[in-house]
């Protein structure tokens, strides 16, 4: 046996390993955290049961369109919420006390850069959504939802709202004190739940805050998904702008005001 054989071979791994163990962590980290759970999977999850079983809202028809059962306008809605649920909330609150109790100033002087470590945190996110759209689908399938349309739109939605809101989230998680984040966090999902388009349509509100509305992140991710799912139209410019119009903003403003410390 020659000398040697056993000597340490010393510096750090390759960046796309470090990214993919860091995944790994911020994934697991995620799934274990009871409040971000309860976010992202089992609010989404019960409201799609409650309000496709329970004659409380009515469902919008367009003219000349055949009426649809609840869950076909629902499921959509459910989609978007779960999207921000994980990509907003979820992610603004973990990162708010990672920067709070020094993870990120930690990391951040690792061996893994820190665009590495956002990429990674992004990554989480996609893996998270895969698992709740899932879950949701195999429960609005059950419930007798017929989705329509081309599942490469859904992708480019679903890939749009991420962006645009974990641009938001990171924002909000790079600003604010952790607490403050907390709170906030969770007041914009509610009031986003209610005005968003998710669960009570649009033209439900005053039409003089339809307009405005319908420019909310959200609104656009449900109202997209449900011209595609619901409607089987293609791609919705209207909505793909709003949400790169967001994406753009959030993430432009993140990593321009993000601090780590």
């Amino acid at each position: 046996m020659s000398a040697g054989t056993f000597t340490p071979a010393a510096g750090a791994a390759p960046v796309s390993r470090m990214i993919l163990a860091q995944t790994a962590l911020e994934t697991r980290m995620l799934l274990r955290n009871g409040e971000q759970l309860l976010l992202t999977v089992i609010i989404p999850a019960l409201l799609l049961v409650l309000f496709s079983t329970v004659d409380i809202i009515t469902v919008p028809v367009r003219e000349g369109s055949a009426a649809q059962e609840p869950v076909d306008f629902l499921a959509p809605g459910v989609l978007a919420l779960a999207v921000m649920s994980t990509a907003f909330t979820g992610q603004a609150i973990a990162t708010g006390f990672d920067r709070r109790y020094g993870v990120l100033k930690r990391l951040g002087a690792s061996p893994l850069p820190r665009w590495a470590l956002m990429s990674a945190k992004t990554l989480s996110v996609l893996v998270t959504e895969v698992l709740q759209i899932a879950l949701l689908t195999v429960i609005a399938l059950a419930l007798g939802w017929s989705p329509q349309g081309n599942p490469l739109s859904v992708a480019v939605l679903i890939l749009l709202g991420t962006a645009a809101f974990s641009g938001l989230g990171l924002l909000m998680a790079g600003t604010l004190k952790a607490e403050a984040t907390l709170a906030a966090a969770n007041l914009v999902f509610l009031l986003l739940l209610v005005g968003g388009g998710v669960i009570v349509p649009l033209d439900k509100f005053p039409a003089a805050v339809q307009s405005v509305l319908g420019l909310l992140p959200i609104s656009a991710l449900s109202d997209g998904l449900r011209e595609v799912l619901q409607q089987g139209a293609s791609l919705p410019w209207g909505d793909v702008a709003v949400l790169a119009g967001w994406a753009v903003l959030g993430l432009g403003a993140a990593s321009r005001f993000f601090r780590w410390e």
